[in-house]
């Protein structure tokens, strides 16, 4: 009887426990932990030039699922979505000004964990790439 009771309240705790995040990309995801869960970067660049070094981080550590404009925003921001080391990885980036870009990179695991390590890593290989276009 005990068993059966003590199994049923940890069935309930995680359910409970689990929850919802609102993702950088102005969409919905599940989560199993809260608390800080991205990275914000700042850019010395337009818009175009750390959107297309986003990309190609994406697609040199993983899949690039989709590319669009979140709803909630104007048009000069864009999104991405994409599977890294099978965990999700969301960057919106954005214009501050014509000549700063802000950068957030969010990463959960296929279990929803936050991955603050491989968003920071992420973040910091988009900052590796736009260097690298600058330079040709």
């Amino acid at each position: 009887m005990k068993t059966k009771f003590f199994s049923v309240l940890a069935g309930i705790a995680v359910i409970v426990s689990t929850g919802c995040i609102h993702t950088v990309s102005g969409t919905h995801s599940a989560a199993m932990s809260w608390g800080q869960d991205r990275f914000v970067n700042k850019y010395e660049r337009s818009a175009d030039q750390v959107y297309q070094a986003s990309i190609t981080v994406i697609k040199n550590n993983g899949v690039l699922l989709t590319e669009y404009i979140p709803h909630d925003a104007t048009n000069a921001v864009r999104a991405l979505y994409g599977k890294v080391n099978q965990h999700n990885v969301w960057i919106n980036v954005e214009p501050l000004d014509p000549r700063i870009t802000q950068v957030t990179v969010q990463v959960r695991s296929p279990a929803g964990f936050r991955d603050l390590n491989l968003a920071h890593e992420l973040g910091e290989e988009i900052g590796l790439q736009v260097q690298a276009q600058s330079a040709r």
